[in-house]
């Protein structure tokens, strides 16, 4: 029998009364997948704020703890009378309660304002953007060095677990890694910058430049200074690396899409470049933003042992005083630094591994 017209109507009318799906689920797989991110991120931001937060509280009274009374330091060695001591803790704010000094610190901090070097009489803002390009050539040029190093022999190693050369490397980086940075850059002056027996002294040992020299003769001179900073930081953290990414991978070597690629006649090379270190990259991505994060806080000891101008030599001279803005503002950027750095790869995670952050 022939349909009629109510039977039409009526059938639009059951089909307009079916609800149509709203929100998230109506939008798709992707889209679903885009608000999953952003919750992630939100959480993980919130997390990194709170965490500021805490670094800048811990600051304040961290090194209020150290002894030693500041204004008296920075009038060592000159007759000051008990007035004029008054006088500098007025300057300074010292003379008020130690709350009242925090809620003005949290205050000026939360507007980037860091206050003023006891020493050296200037904002600290100013002082960290003189010392920060300096850090950032030292340790950024050891960061891409020992970065490199460590994942090429790391995944040497992995790919030959077991070989003389994989126990080389690992028993080489372990050594290489226990040893304090200090005590290593201290030798390094010792046998090439002083010279030991008939080994002659070949490069500075303190310091950034020479002096007197520009243009080309400049960068050659910068770059001389570089060479036993630069080799002790990389022979002390290129092992963190190489450990890391071989573990990793030794994670995946038993895989079954490795036997499936292997089967299908890739080369061993292209096997370990396609498919296995592209999914052992996970913990080695913390690592690379966690040293990102120390390559900007750069690095105290090294820094302090070959004098170098940078945040580290900076931090160890307001130590010594102690310069409780300077110190303060260094530890803020410090730890800020890694804050962040954790907090991106934290964000880069769901993006080399969807599962993250579901």
């Amino acid at each position: 029998m022939q349909p009629t017209a109510r039977d039409a109507v009526s059938a639009s009318a059951d089909t307009a009364a079916v609800p149509v799906p709203d929100g998230p689920a109506a939008r798709g797989p992707r889209a679903r997948t885009a608000a999953a991110y952003l919750r992630y991120g939100a959480a993980k931001a919130g997390g990194a704020a709170v965490s500021l937060l805490a670094v800048l509280v811990t600051g304040f009274f961290l090194f209020r703890l150290i002894p030693g009374d500041p204004v008296k330091t920075m009038t060592g060695g000159r007759q000051v009378s008990a007035a004029q001591l008054v006088e500098y803790r007025k300057e300074f704010g010292l003379d008020l309660p130690v709350w009242e000094q925090f809620t003005d610190y949290c205050r000026k901090a939360l507007t980037g304002d860091l206050g003023t070097s006891y020493q050296f009489r200037t904002p600290v803002v100013d002082k960290i953007g003189e010392a920060l390009p300096n850090t950032l050539l030292l340790t950024g040029t050891a960061f891409v060095l020992y970065t490199a190093l460590g994942m090429f022999l790391g995944t040497r190693s992995a790919w030959r677990h077991g070989r003389l050369g994989d126990r080389l490397n690992t028993g080489l980086a372990l050594v290489l890694y226990s040893v304090p940075s200090f005590w290593l850059g201290l030798l390094a002056i010792i046998v090439f910058g002083v010279g030991l027996g008939p080994v002659p002294g070949l490069f500075p040992t303190g310091g950034m430049e020479t002096g007197g020299k520009e243009g080309f003769a400049y960068v050659l001179d910068v770059a001389h200074h570089l060479v036993l900073p630069v080799l002790t930081l990389v022979a002390v953290e290129y092992g963190q690396t190489l450990l890391v990414i071989r573990s990793a991978l030794l994670d995946e070597m038993g895989s079954d899409y490795l036997t499936t690629a292997r089967a299908k006649g890739l080369r061993d090379d292209l096997v370990r470049r396609r498919h296995a270190v592209p999914n052992a990259l996970l913990p080695t991505v913390t690592l690379v933003f966690v040293n990102l994060g120390r390559t900007v806080a750069g690095v105290i000891l090294v820094e302090t042992v070959f004098s170098w101008p940078g945040l580290g030599g900076l931090f160890y001279q307001a130590l010594s005083v102690p310069d409780l803005p300077l110190v303060q503002g260094l530890f803020l950027f410090f730890a800020s630094a890694v804050i962040i750095m954790n907090t991106l790869a934290d964000l880069v995670y769901p993006l080399l591994d969807p599962r993250v952050g579901r």
